[in-house]
């Protein structure tokens, strides 16, 4: 069997590194606080931001969840999800819903770190940097070679070192060890993966120790969205928590169950958590 198709990209020149200025104490992650069991970061996009680089910049290795409702539901009955999350060196509150759940316990928290718009940010500042990236998901291979041409357009200068979309099957051994060696052959300094939880977690928590890349950063449904694939909510809608019911009125059939189950799960789930803590 041949190794999976790649985007076609140009390597990179692998002694040159990011131009990278951050504090060493930007690598220490933030405090969190406890929303249904996940430890959920008490950061923001810069400070968030600033770990990704100072883990690139010591040579680090980890990886971030971006945590919305749905992922902090499922976390409660997929214990390798659990796991994953327990593990990773940031879970940043994605939700506009999880920002409320925060304030409601006592942490100041004036916004979501978002997930399409911490990988927007963060291409912005490495076209600056020369930090590399590499892509890892997309619905298939056309929407990746779509979401990078899109990204290089936007942020000029952007290194793009590589990408694949995977099957939605599993991967045999020997796909699974060609995808690794290459993402590892294209010197990427973050990973941005974008195949959707709980699967993105899994794949970050199951491959972070055979990855030569410091920073893995799950997104989810970023790719889709800087692709062009699938619109983003309006700002205003997305401030009032109400992203969920505009991806409900586009995609009906695939989310009905997500947000009709999850969501009164986890307002009920909060309550309880709130007043054990009053």
């Amino acid at each position: 069997m041949h190794p999976p198709a790649s985007m076609s990209t140009p390597l990179p020149i692998h002694d040159d590194a990011p131009d990278l200025d951050v504090p060493a104490a930007a690598a220490v992650p933030p405090p969190t606080a406890n929303v249904l069991g996940v430890p959920l970061a008490l950061t923001d996009y810069t400070r968030t931001m600033d770990w990704i680089d100072a883990t690139i910049q010591q040579g680090g290795r980890g990886y971030v969840c971006v945590a919305a409702v749905h992922t902090v539901m499922v976390f409660q009955e997929d214990e390798e999800l659990r796991q994953a999350v327990l593990n990773s060196d940031l879970t940043v509150p994605d939700g506009q819903p999880l920002v409320w759940a925060m304030n409601a316990l006592g942490h100041p928290l004036s916004s979501r770190v978002y997930g399409p718009e911490l990988m927007a940010r963060h291409c912005e500042r490495s076209a600056t940097t020369g930090a590399r990236i590499f892509l890892y998901g997309g619905s298939n291979q056309g929407a990746l070679v779509q979401l990078a041409l899109n990204l290089r357009r936007r942020f000029p200068g952007l290194k793009i070192v590589g990408g694949y979309s995977p099957p939605f099957r599993a991967l045999s051994d020997e796909e699974e060890d060609a995808v690794l060696a290459e993402i590892n052959a294209s010197g990427a300094d973050i990973v941005w993966v974008g195949i959707g939880v709980p699967k993105q977690e899994k794949w970050m928590a199951a491959m972070r120790d055979r990855l030569e890349a410091p920073v893995l950063v799950g997104v989810g449904a970023a790719f889709d969205f800087h692709a062009g694939r699938v619109a983003q909510a309006p700002n205003w809608i997305q401030a009032l928590g109400m992203e969920w019911a505009f991806r409900l009125s586009r995609e009906p059939r695939r989310l009905w169950k997500r947000y009709a189950i999850y969501n009164p799960k986890f307002v009920a789930g909060f309550v309880l958590q709130y007043m054990r803590g009053r």
